[in-house]
């Protein structure tokens, strides 16, 4: 089933993809920018004016991508920056607007910065990570996969010291209140708009902006971070955008938007998402109206972007203990289908039993709620849930699990916004 929605005359559809996973041009198993170059013009039939690509940079693969081991380049496995950019130049063509995730949290540790920073405590690298000599004593605390992280701090035995890690320990934390890695992290974003993209989705953003050091028991989040990222990003391309991803809680949305719609243009709602899986779980509509309430101010210029699933865990941790035990009952009662104790590593059509009316009833709610909606294509890419993947693991961006590599295999989401 395929849905191309228009909300109004000037929404506009895109379609969010992994470029692995989406067409192979050569033969060897993986998608690539040739093969996704190939089906422009069928993305363009769709009535699709924006790609939002995930990762596609060199990496080692441990995290489907979002462990980074060069900025400034393409993984071979996706083709050459050559590639690249004619796929970006046959888009603009089209009239097709590219977006990339922009992962700066984080680095892989085969990172040469971070090989450097291990190898010379006097490298100019070394303050671009977090060390610390002695273990800190809230190492336990703050992992974002409980059950499988036992600490956010490593022992790196090279560098003779220990290392903050806010994800798996293979993905070191940038010192992001470095001045120097902030403007490295405006020279990657201005590097990628000279090639043709025109804005970013932004991986983590609470994460970024907190501060960072082994003293620092309760991080202070720098909003004016996302300020100089937005000014830096219009000044080259004044139409470009950032969408934050950002859990946060609706008292702190404006702190993301700023109350000048100055900071970030877009964040996706995950306050409705979750109370909206409880809606329909439980029959009960309160929720959703109180977070929907929640949620309503924002300036002017700035957008919500809602949606069913995406590309990660569908995460309930902001709903109670009672009510995110009845979405459990409901969408994923065993075990292997629920993830951190806190959410459901299923799509949405295995949710739904694969049941069309009940799959029609879920996007049209969505669909009459306010802002912007956006949907998964769940076609043929092993989105359903991969259970030989590990527990800890979701099945789409954090499983390198079997995938369908077939030519007509792709992964959609429709994002809609102005």
């Amino acid at each position: 089933m395929l849905l191309v929605y228009r909300k109004r005359k000037d929404s506009t559809d895109s379609d969010c993809l992994s470029v692995g996973t989406f067409m192979d041009a050569n033969g060897d198993g993986i998608g690539d920018f040739q093969g996704l170059m190939r089906r422009l013009d069928y993305l363009h039939g769709l009535g699709i004016t924006t790609i939002w690509l995930m990762p596609f940079q060199p990496s080692p693969q441990r995290d489907d991508g979002y462990d980074i081991s060069d900025y400034y380049g393409v993984h071979s496995r996706y083709g050459t920056l050559g590639d690249f950019v004619e796929f970006t130049h046959g888009a603009e063509q089209r009239g097709i607007r590219v977006l990339m995730d922009l992962v700066v949290n984080h680095t892989s540790n085969q990172h040469p910065w971070f090989q450097e920073a291990r190898r010379d405590p006097d490298s100019k690298y070394r303050d671009w990570y977090i060390w610390s000599r002695k273990k800190p004593t809230h190492a336990n605390k703050g992992m974002v996969f409980p059950g499988v992280q036992k600490s956010t701090w490593s022992y790196d035995k090279e560098a003779h010291a220990w290392y903050f890690h806010r994800f798996y320990d293979f993905q070191p934390d940038l010192n992001t209140s470095n001045p120097h890695v902030q403007a490295e992290i405006l020279k990657i974003m201005g590097f990628w708009i000279q090639l043709g993209v025109s804005g970013f989705r932004m991986d983590a953003v609470p994460f970024v902006i907190a501060t960072k050091d082994p003293r620092i028991k309760k991080p202070i989040e720098q909003y004016d971070m996302l300020r100089s990222l937005r000014e830096f990003l219009q000044w080259r391309e004044g139409d470009s955008i950032i969408i934050a991803e950002a859990n946060v809680l609706p008292e702190t949305d404006m702190e993301y938007f700023g109350k000048d719609g100055d900071r970030m243009h877009m964040m996706f709602n995950f306050q409705v998402n979750q109370n909206l899986f409880y809606a329909l779980a439980a029959s009960d509509r309160r929720p959703l109206v109180q977070a929907l309430k929640a949620t309503k101010p924002r300036p002017a210029t700035a957008q919500w972007g809602l949606f069913l699933r995406n590309h990660d865990e569908l995460d309930l941790g902001r709903l109670t203990k009672e009510q995110r035990q009845r979405v459990f009952e409901c969408f994923g009662p065993e075990k292997e289908m629920q993830l951190y104790d806190r959410g459901i590593r299923r799509r949405l059509a295995p949710m739904l039993n694969g049941d069309r009316r009940r799959i029609e009833l879920a996007y049209s709610l969505m669909f009459t709620l306010p802002e912007h909606p956006s949907f998964v294509m769940e076609t043929r890419s092993a989105w359903g849930m991969t259970s030989s993947c590990p527990s800890a693991i979701a099945p789409a961006r954090r499983c390198s699990g079997p995938r369908n590599h077939t030519r007509d295999s792709r992964n959609r989401i429709s994002l809609l916004f102005r």
